[in-house]
């Protein structure tokens, strides 16, 4: 995965080249050809506005769209300033031919006069399923002048209702194997048309066909709570088949579908027997179509896979696999027929329900290798992430390689599992000692940074065998970066890129705590997290899987549990609701924070309007736990900063920070109420939420100390930035988050759930720089302190403890400040998705510069600044069809400049506002180039307080 910076930009950033002409304070800055210091030009005449980047349901070309009217999208490429579409016609054919013809079958909008470029519902004729879908789109741009057609895309179409699921699940009679190889062969007959593949299997499949692997996804489907959502892929198999005999060849391992323990475990449990369902529709071009589907006349076998486990790791035995086995001509006499299953329960669901797939996404090799004895050395890849490994060996035939994954080494050179859970996992590979072997992990990943090789010789000899190479595959998901940021100060680039590994370490099929002692979906992530995340990758697909997951975990009572999907429950007692480790408010609170979120970032109303009755049972549930409008349950302020190890919040009563959340969630579920029209019901929770409010300041309050709770960080910056603070005592409540900081020496002490409302509460009112402070040292825990002890990715505590995970990205929530403060690139409730862009850098006077760029659902926007002395230098690009705000640091309209020229002259851009030494400013789409002189005292920074949380 190629993740790079704009280096022209920050070349440009770097070198300073610039030159500042005194007396008239203009800034010259030569930027992709243009020189700024003349009017900008207006749009080339003949440049019309063209759509680029089509997606349907929110994916470029599509398998197994299985929503009956599938959301198209787009993005415009158009060269100057305030470029608008004004209209879109929609083509959707059942061939590319077709199109070409500029003719759609299946629909034609016809002009339609908007501007709307997102999430525009197919509105054409029923659609076919197991069929390539193809469609193209225009525009007209502000002139009114339609642009070229833009190139054509497609999708693949599921199964788009049960009834058309005609094979059955199968498996084989041994239920205890750990793995099952499963084949079929069938006739394909010359003129195959289209080919196409839908199938899942149970807990992991790989998939063959033809002897030839099938798809570059590892670890499919993503993980679901079985009973209630099986996931099933599709598959364009056509350039696959050839006529004559064909087989598909299916392997199966637990996933999180069985886990049997044996070795390390988290917990141990089934949804049944691995087994499969698959069905392939071969159309001809005569229009004949056969259905092959999975039957009991299929054959099956255990795997060569002996062991196979989430937890534990992988043993694959070389001698137990059966070459040829997913090709034609194959003696399968001695396997057995297969038999037919009921299957696990859960609703088999297409893209609809699917994350994006999880991939190699980059390969390491090992930066030093130390032997520790004869037989064991340990590897060490230089980087902690989620890896499988791919080795290549020789030997005698049932020689051993053991490969053991951990994050730290021990004194003794040996590699230490403590921060993995320190129970045993490894891969093991045994070889068939026919030459060179090559052995790639199929269903066993593990956070690591080091790999300790343990090789052993086979009974009848003591030869030992040779490793030729070891590699560490990097996996996740294939989630597309969207965000580039980088600034002046190389603590804060460190920390990002720290950061980022532990996130791209936990992006899954799920957004998983850690990727080898639990690799658990904890829910707190998803909204405390969910900024950070949406602006470095396009995860919107995963949260809208992450919704689904929590709803097929909502237990009967309404209550949302810490964890989804739902696989174990922790703690001592499994049914008691008030069991923190089940039912945690800041937790299971994500069930209506994640929509608002996914509302800000992609203007996507669905999962408000898909979830509400649910949530409005989670909120009736806590509502049958609150006593007098509070509630104290939950874990609370997980890993804050106390006198203990970390754990159990120590600083913050968890009363507090659990009904501060049931404050906002009223507060959302009104909001969510009355955008769906149900306006006594926005009457009601907006009702509620003031009861808890007053409440929260009844109880919470101290009117001696002017703080909340204890005095903590945390509790004094939830109550900020939730509103829950009257605004006659918002000033004394600040004082004190400020005056702790400083007291401590500009440290932290909030943790999991605090820490974001500390970052917010610091920004939205001015005191950034106390952010810069708190983050730019290395001698207190704390981000600088984990790199400072070596860490390359972010660890589960602050102080980077050996005992905790050393790759968590829970407390990773500073990437929003980088982006949304720093950057000042941040999205405006009144206009979502990007559509209308406030851009609002935090002008710290310790950084030089900063650089930040995110590619909205909408298109590219950057947020570039430099200082030169008391002159701010500004470059934004906002993509068309969009506009923004920009807040310009300065008291004077003289002082600034835009595009070289003073802003009066500038046709481009309108003053529309003044704020506490800003000047305000509305663009439409294009490159600007803003300068501004500036005081540089801290008192020159506004005083704001945003609530976009």
């Amino acid at each position: 995965m190629k993740e790079t910076v704009d280096h022209t930009i920050c070349l440009y950033l770097r070198s300073g080249i610039s030159q500042i002409i005194t007396g008239v304070g203009l800034l010259l800055v030569t930027f992709s050809g243009q020189t700024f210091g003349q009017k900008p030009p207006g749009p080339d005449p003949r440049e019309c506005l063209r759509p680029i980047d089509l997606k349907c349901e929110n994916d470029r070309e599509p398998m197994g769209v299985d929503v009956l009217c599938p959301r198209l999208s787009w993005n415009l490429k158009g060269n100057g300033y305030n470029r608008r579409q004004t209209a879109y016609r929609i083509l959707v054919s059942t061939s590319a031919e077709l199109l070409e013809q500029d003719k759609g079958d299946l629909w034609d909008s016809g002009r339609i006069a908007s501007d709307q470029m997102i999430g525009i519902e197919y509105a054409g004729k029923p659609l076919p399923s197991s069929t390539r879908i193809f469609w193209k789109v225009r525009v007209w741009d502000e002139k009114g002048r339609p642009g070229p057609w833009s190139p054509i895309a497609s999708w693949v179409t599921g199964l788009l209702s049960d009834s058309e699921w005609k094979a059955k699940w199968i498996g084989i009679s041994n239920a205890n194997a750990a793995t099952v190889l499963l084949r079929n062969e069938f006739a394909v007959w010359p003129g195959v048309k289209l080919a196409i593949l839908h199938v899942s299997g149970l807990g992991q499949f790989e998939l063959m066909l033809n002897g030839r692997r099938v798809g570059e996804a590892i670890l499919m489907p993503g993980w679901t709570k079985y009973d209630q959502t099986c996931l099933y892929e599709t598959f364009d198999v056509t350039d696959l088949l050839t006529p004559g005999t064909n087989v598909i060849g299916l392997l199966l391992g637990g996933g999180f579908y069985r886990i049997t323990g044996g070795r390390y475990a988290k917990f141990k449990g089934s949804f049944g027997p691995l087994q499969a369902i698959v069905q392939l529709h071969i159309r001809y071009a005569d229009g004949h179509e056969d259905v092959i589907c999975s039957t009991e006349n299929w054959k099956g076998c255990p795997g060569p896979i002996t062991f196979s486990c989430v937890y534990g790791g992988e043993d694959y035995d070389a001698r137990l696999y059966p070459r040829g086995w997913d090709k034609p001509g194959y003696d399968d006499s001695a396997w057995k027929q297969a038999v037919t299953y009921l299957g696990p329960g859960g609703k088999l669901r297409g893209h609809s329900a699917s994350a994006p797939p999880i991939k190699v996404v980059e390969i390491f090799r090992p930066v030093a290798v130390k032997y520790i004895q004869t037989n064991v050395a340990v590897y060490d890849f230089g980087q902690n992430a989620s890896i499988m490994v791919r080795l290549v060996c020789e030997g005698p035939p049932g020689s051993k390689i053991r490969m053991i994954p951990a994050e730290l080494v021990s004194t003794n050179g040996f590699v230490d599992r403590t921060s993995c859970g320190r129970g045993k996992a490894w891969w093991e590979y045994t070889l068939r000692g026919e030459g060179r072997e090559t052995y790639t992990a199929k269903f066993f990943y593990h956070g690591a940074r080091y790999v300790q090789v343990e090789r052993y010789s086979a009974p009848e000899t003591s030869e030992l065998p040779t490793v030729v190479s070891l590699d560490a595959l990097v996996v996740h998901s294939a989630a597309e970066p969207v965000g580039d940021f980088a600034c002046s100060n190389e603590l804060f680039n460190r920390i990002r890129q720290l950061v980022r590994w532990a996130q791209r370490s936990n992006m899954m099929s799920v957004f998983t705590d850690c990727p080898h002692r639990e690799k658990l979906g904890w829910l707190e992530q998803y909204h405390l997290n969910g900024p950070a995340l949406r602006y470095e990758f396009d995860v919107d697909r995963i949260f809208v899987k992450g919704m689904n997951d929590m709803k097929d975990s909502q237990l009967t009572n309404g209550m949302v549990p810490t964890i989804a999907p739902e696989y174990v429950v922790f703690g001592k007692d499994k049914t008691d609701f008030s069991n923190p480790f089940r039912n945690s408010v800041e937790w299971g609170s994500a069930f209506i924070i994640v929509p608002w979120q996914q509302y800000l970032f992609s203007g996507d109303m669905s999962l408000l309007q898909d979830y509400f009755s649910a949530m409005e049972r989670y909120m009736d549930f806590l509502h049958s736990q609150a006593t007098n409008y509070i509630l104290d349950f939950g874990l609370g302020d997980w890993y804050d900063l106390g006198p203990n190890p970390p754990g159990y919040a120590q600083l913050t009563p968890r009363s507090l920070t659990a009904t501060a959340f049931y404050y906002y969630n009223a507060q959302l579920m009104a909001q969510y109420a009355k955008v769906l029209g149900q306006k006594a019901k926005a009457r009601a929770y907006s009702q509620l939420g003031e009861k808890i409010k007053r409440a929260f300041n009844k109880e919470f309050f101290d009117p001696t100390n002017k703080w909340y709770g204890t005095g903590s960080q945390t509790a004094q910056a939830i109550s900020l930035v939730f509103g829950l603070c009257p605004p006659a005592q918002r000033t004394h409540v600040f004082q004190s988050l400020t005056n702790d900081i400083v007291r401590r020496g500009f440290a932290n002490t909030a943790g999991d759930i605090g820490y974001r409302f500390m970052l917010r509460a610091l920004a939205d009112n001015g005191a950034s720089h106390l952010v810069y402070l708190i983050n730019n040292q290395t001698n207190k825990p704390g981000y600088g302190y984990q790199l400072a002890l070596g860490a390359t990715s972010l660890t589960e505590a602050w102080d980077a403890r050996p005992t905790s995970s050393q790759n968590h990205f829970m407390l990773g929530q500073i990437i929003e400040w980088f982006y949304h403060d720093l950057a000042g690139i941040q999205p405006d409730p009144i206009e979502p998705g990007f559509k209308r862009v406030i851009i609002r850098p935090n002008f710290l006077a310790d950084l030089d510069w900063v650089y930040g760029r995110y590619k909205s659902v909408r298109g590219e926007i950057v947020s570039a600044w430099q200082r030169f002395g008391d002159t701010i230098s500004m470059l934004v690009k906002i993509p068309p069809n969009t506009s923004a705000v920009v807040w310009v640091p300065s008291r004077s309209i003289d002082d600034v400049t835009i595009c070289g020229v003073h802003p009066k002259e500038n046709l481009e851009a309108k003053l529309v506002g003044k704020n506490r030494g800003y000047l305000i400013f509305k663009i439409g789409s294009g490159e600007y180039h803003f300068t501004s002189r500036i005081d540089n005292s801290p008192s020159s920074v506004p005083c704001l307080n945003q609530g976009t949380i």
